[in-house]
């Protein structure tokens, strides 16, 4: 019976794995083609902002090198600075994707740059669901790690950033961040230096593809430290922990864009204080196991004073480097994460961004849906019992809710967490459920009382056996007295373990349900479930899967596609030299030199926030000024987005007063009440004569009048002040077919002529002597 037991044990283990890895497989299948509606339904496209210059350096990296890539200086960008793009892009994307393309070619399979670029976010949804499902099983089991796992792959939060085109650092960002935090909990359970290795690097790979890596070495500090306050310091801690830091950090530095500021910012200064911590008591515990009580507890407050001390200068040293820093060694972003209203303050191209403002709760909804009901049952299932692991998702989740609320683009950081506590949630209740509705079967209730008979016999055979065993070698080796003095000991632990069976079986019928009950729960669950597969494919559809550079509108008379943007770098590349330089506001700078190839003033790095001022003062100026600082910055075409004729609500008038703020931040003579009529923003005949005679309202309405004879702003809903004027100083080249994007050219300043000065005196002269002469005097030319 017992070889019979073991047998059906194991095959019931393989065929459980063997299951697993089939619903492994079909989870991380449904991850990527449920990505792939942007391609079915537009075409295979970049899209958004961002991804187009990752996919200008992915060209350069596949065609040029390693090599050239880390040296390339792009005078196509930021005329006339330039920028070195080795040194300021995290590289992990462009070189995974560089690396696919490599391997392909190698084995002769014919695909483009452009194709990898827009597959190998779907490509990585796929692992980072496999890297949910590890490392939740870490934390619960295999049940929740399968749910969790399900669940990413169709989370509409992480959908946003990995459709198939959205060749951004998210893209392999998100699997590099969960994949570590599996590697760090499984160092946790097991102890092994092996996995802390492949921890740091793991940690390396994120620090490579994210700047979002500075939330992977302060949550485990901030674990580990609530781990050793809590009395849970273990060796297994300190072995997921120490080694993380030292390579993790070695590692981070050689990567370009992060260089010293591994060591010398302040997003890096709580490791390394509660690396020393841990130090002290792992030194604490090593002392405790060797000396005596008493001669424990003079070195305990030896090593604490030592301790002590050695804090106090790291800290003093710390303090004396963040002081120094205008910013205390923070980063703009870090700052407005800690401070949200930080960036409206200070940084107004920070505050500029949309993903950089705050979450609305629709949008909880909208990207997680019946996610956020389900995580506070999750949170509550990690209590029970609470572990290392258990207690580390739940840091993660508290962290991530409240990062998520600071910036809606960290929503991002917020659905793996969510995933696993509903993961967990549902496992646990699916379990509850389950067993109450099996228990309460007359057939399964026979089962299991034959199966506890079976293993009550097994048992007592095996305690039967142990016994007689050490009783022979009690026998052999020590005297009668000795195996008397055991054997109560055993009858002591066999009460002990009868009593915590008893405790266990009473747990389970306190968790047991009625019938019906458990039956409702569980139809109530998939219903749950099914709307959220429901959305989450609806959303993957309809909501993320458009191209921002391809619009779409549907109406009474069917689907209307813009292609405004394509059509206007069309116009720039085939009608303009290769060296003419083109200005227009700093979110299109990556597009413009991507797909149009033309040099750019700014562009989205956003890394010179005088330049972009300059750029926003030349908008909010007056015609002549403006002409004046595009023409010292050898500008020869502006480019302006306008949605007011088809109703486009992310065109360059609704950004217009983030140009003002940022330009008055540098340039004090813009102020942005100039352009406000009683505080508000108009640009209908109410609007201030600032508003009216700016740049950005002249390029953007200019023969605006003559598409409907009243020049009404379907975006501003609201009849245009200024509607018949001239432009002296620009002229209008192209505008596109839905006037989403103008194109102007600056006009050539006017030839002076030599001699101008003498010349209009004796103008002024000739004109008085004509004048009492009753004769016209004539022009002589200047050059005879």
């Amino acid at each position: 019976m017992a070889l019979e037991d073991t047998q059906e044990k194991a095959v019931r283990h393989a065929f459980g794995n063997v299951l697993s890895l089939f619903v492994l497989l079909l989870i991380g299948v449904f991850a990527f083609s449920i990505r792939l509606f942007s391609v079915i339904k537009y075409e295979s496209v970049i899209h958004e902002f961002d991804p187009y210059f990752n996919y200008r350096v992915t060209q350069y990296l596949t065609k040029n090198g390693v090599y050239d890539f880390w040296n390339w200086f792009d005078d196509r960008t930021w005329y006339p600075l330039g920028r070195v793009i080795g040194g300021t892009v995290y590289p992990g994307l462009t070189l995974t994707a560089g690396t696919i393309w490599w391997i392909l070619n190698f084995f002769n399979i014919p695909l483009s740059v452009e194709t990898v670029c827009v597959f190998t976010a779907p490509i990585f949804s796929a692992f980072a669901s496999w890297a949910a499902y590890l490392l939740t099983k870490e934390v619960k089991g295999v049940g929740a790690g399968l749910t969790a796992a399900a669940l990413l792959a169709m989370v509409p939060s992480y959908i946003s950033r990995s459709v198939a085109g959205s060749y951004d650092n998210e893209a392999v960002a998100i699997f590099a961040l969960i994949f570590t935090f599996y590697l760090y909990v499984k160092t946790l359970n097991t102890g092994s230096l092996f996995y802390a290795t492949l921890n740091a690097l793991a940690y390396f790979y994120m620090v490579c593809s994210w700047g979002g890596y500075t939330f992977i070495i302060n949550l485990i500090p901030m674990h580990v430290l609530l781990c050793i306050i809590t009395g849970r310091y273990s060796s297994r801690l300190y072995i997921a922990y120490a080694p993380l830091v030292v390579l993790g950090t070695l590692l981070a530095a050689l990567v370009p864009v992060v260089g010293f500021n591994a060591v010398m910012t302040s997003e890096h200064f709580a490791s390394f204080l509660v690396f020393i911590i841990i130090h002290v008591v792992a030194l604490a515990y090593y002392i405790k196991g060797i000396l005596t009580p008493k001669m424990f507890k003079v070195a305990v407050t030896l090593v604490v004073s030592v301790g002590m001390i050695v804090c106090v200068a790291v800290l003093a040293i710390l303090i004396a480097v963040v002081a120094s820093s205008p910013t205390k060694g923070w980063s703009g972003r870090s700052l407005s994460l800690l401070d949200p209203t930080y960036a409206s303050k200070y940084i107004p191209i920070i505050a500029s961004v949309s993903e950089h403002q705050p979450p609305t709760w629709p949008s909880y909804f909208m990207d997680i849906n019946v996610l956020a009901f389900l995580v506070p049952a999750g949170i509550i299932a990690c209590f029970f019992p609470l572990s290392d692991a258990s207690s580390f998702a739940v840091l993660y989740i508290v962290t991530s809710v409240y990062f998520s609320g600071v910036m809606v683009r960290l929503m991002l950081v917020l659905a793996p967490a969510a995933c696993i506590m509903s993961g967990i949630a549902l496992s646990e209740a699916f379990d509850v459920f389950g067993r109450s509705i099996k228990l309460q079967f007359p057939i399964g209730n026979q089962t299991d009382d034959v199966n506890a008979g079976n293993s009550s016999q097994v048992s007592t055979n095996n305690s039967v056996k142990q016994e007689s065993e050490k009783t022979e070698n009690t026998l052999k080796e020590r005297p009668v007295k000795k195996s008397k003095k055991k054997e109560k000991e055993k009858e002591k632990e066999k009460e002990k373990s009868e009593s915590t069976s008893i405790t266990k079986q009473i747990e389970k019928k306190l968790l047991i349900l009625p019938f019906e009950a458990s039956l409702v729960a569980i139809v109530l669950l998939v219903l749950l479930g099914s709307f959220y597969v429901v959305h989450s494919v609806w959303a993957a559809a309809e909501a993320y899967s458009a191209p921002s550079i391809v619009l779409t509108s549907r109406s009474h008379d069917g689907l209307h596609v813009f292609d405004d943007f394509r059509e206007a770098y069309a116009w720039l590349r085939h009608n303009t030299d290769v060296d003419d330089k083109v200005a227009s506001w700093w979110d299109y700078g990556y597009q413009t030199t991507a797909m149009a190839n033309r040099t750019v003033i700014v562009d989205n790095n956003t890394w010179n926030n005088t330049h972009i001022a300059t750029v926003g003062t030349a908008m909010s100026s007056p015609e002549k000024a403006a002409w004046d600082i595009f023409n010292s910055l050898d500008v020869k075409y502006v480019l302006v987005v306008f949605g007011g004729l088809v109703g486009y609500p992310s065109d360059d008038i609704n950004k217009f007063l983030w140009m003002v703020r940022i330009g008055g931040g540098v340039f004090p003579h813009i102020k942005e009440p100039d352009y406000l009529r009683d505080g508000q923003y108009r640009i209908d005949s109410q609007a201030t004569p600032t508003m009216l005679n700016c740049l950005m309202y002249k390029l953007s309405y200019y023969r605006f009048v003559e598409t409907d004879g009243r020049g009404f702003d379907r975006v501003r809903h609201t009849e245009i002040g200024k509607k018949y004027f001239k432009l002296t100083h620009f002229e209008e080249v192209f505008t596109t077919h839905h006037w989403m994007v103008r194109i102007y050219k600056l006009k050539p300043a006017k030839n002076r002529i030599r001699g101008q000065t003498k010349k209009s005196k004796s103008k002024t002269s000739t004109g008085k002597n004509n004048q009492k002469r009753g004769t016209r005097a004539t022009k002589k030319n200047p050059y005879p």
